[in-house]
C-alpha cells in the first residue's frame, strides 16, 4: 500500500439559505492541504499546527476524532499520521472542520485502497463535527466527499442523495469576525410558527427541483429562509445592506454560508459574480473590517489527490 498522500479537501457552503443541516455544496476555492502517513501502529499522530494551534489530542482534533472513528473500523494494527495546513480558517462558515474531518478520512481510505465507501467516510468524519460543533451533522462533510450538491435527507440512518451541480458562480465573502459554530445554534429557536414551516418546505422543494432542472430562476426564488438566517443574521455586520446590494447586482440569491459569518451570493455568469463580490467588499471596507473574497464555482469532484 502506498505510505503517504497529500490530498486538498475544499471549502463548502452549507444550509443554502433554506435547507438547514440538509442542503451544502463544495467549493472549487479556498482549499486545505493534509499530508497523510500511514503507519504501523495502531494510533492517530496530529503534527502541530503553528498558525491556529489546533489540539493535537486526536481526540479533541476534528481529523483526528474523524480517524479514530475509522481506527474502530479496521482490525489491522495500523493507523495516521497527519500534517494539516489550513486555508480555510476556522469559524469562516465555510466548513473549516468538514474540510479537515473529510480530507483526513478520504485521504486515509485512499492509503487502505479505498477500503470505504463514501457513506461510511461521511460517518466518520461527522466524529469530527461533533468536536467541532457538539453535533453531528453532514451538509458540509458530505458535499466535500462527495462534491456538487449533496441532500441529507437524513442522518440517522445516513441518506445521502447527490445533486448535480448546476452552471452556477458563487461570490463569498469571509469578514475577519469569528461566529463559533457552536454560538450560532445556541441562538436558534427551539419551536418554529407553522407558517413560517410551510414556506420553508415549500422554499427546498423549490430549491432541489431548481437544482434537477438546472433552473437558474427557480434556485434564485427558492434561495429564501423564514427560520434561521432572520436570527442569525443579527451575528454579522451589515448584513441587509450587504443582501440587498448584491441582489441589485444581479445575483440569483443568496445567504449567510453556514453559521456564518462568510456570505455567498449565486449568480448565472462570472460577470455578475465578480460585481457582486466587489459590492460585498464595499460594504465591509466601509464598516471598516477586513475581509476576503472569493470568486469560484461549485466543484463537482470534492477532496483530490494534490498533483
Amino acid at each position: 500500500m502506498q505510505q503517504t498522500i497529500t490530498v486538498l479537501p475544499p471549502g463548502t457552503v452549507a444550509n443554502m439559505v433554506c435547507g438547514f443541516d440538509v442542503l451544502g455544496f463544495a467549493l472549487h476555492e479556498p482549499c486545505d492541504e493534509i499530508d497523510i502517513t500511514l503507519i504501523h501502529e495502531k494510533r492517530i499522530i496530529i503534527q502541530p499546527d503553528p498558525v491556529y494551534n489546533l489540539p493535537t489530542d486526536p481526540e479533541k482534533n476534528v481529523a483526528g476524532a474523524a480517524l479514530l472513528a475509522m481506527l474502530d473500523a479496521i482490525e489491522e494494527p495500523i493507523g495516521f499520521d497527519i500534517t494539516i495546513r489550513k486555508h480555510i480558517k476556522p469559524g469562516s462558515g465555510i466548513g473549516s472542520s468538514a474540510a479537515s474531518a473529510a480530507g483526513a478520512v478520504v485521504g486515509a481510505n485512499m492509503l487502505l485502497n479505498n477500503r470505504f465507501s463514501n457513506e461510511e467516510l461521511v460517518q466518520f468524519a461527522m466524529y469530527g463535527e461533533k468536536v467541532a460543533s457538539g453535533v453531528k451533522h453532514a451538509d458540509n462533510i458530505a458535499p466535500c466527499i462527495y462534491g456538487g450538491i449533496t441532500l441529507i435527507r437524513s442522518i440517522f440512518p445516513l441518506d445521502v442523495v447527490a445533486l448535480p451541480a448546476p452552471d452556477l458562480f458563487v461570490s463569498i465573502v469571509h469578514p475577519q469576525i469569528e461566529v463559533r459554530t457552536a454560538d450560532a445554534r445556541a441562538i436558534l429557536k427551539q419551536t418554529v410558527l407553522l407558517k413560517n414551516a410551510i414556506k420553508q418546505w415549500g422554499n427546498i422543494a423549490g430549491l432541489v427541483a431548481g437544482i434537477l432542472k438546472n433552473d437558474h430562476a427557480l434556485i434564485g426564488r427558492s434561495l429564501e429562509d423564514h427560520i434561521i438566517e432572520p436570527v442569525r443574521s443579527i451575528l454579522i455586520p451589515g448584513f441587509d445592506e450587504l443582501k440587498q446590494r448584491c441582489m441589485a447586482a444581479g445575483a440569483l440569491g443568496g445567504g449567510i454560508s453556514g453559521s456564518g459569518p462568510s456570505v455567498f451570493m449565486l449568480s448565472s455568469t462570472q460577470q455578475t459574480a465578480h460585481a457582486i463580490a466587489a459590492e460585498m467588499q464595499a460594504v465591509f471596507n466601509r464598516l471598516g473590517i477586513d475581509n476576503h473574497t472569493y470568486v469560484t464555482s461549485i466543484n463537482a469532484t470534492g477532496v483530490t489527490v494534490k498533483p
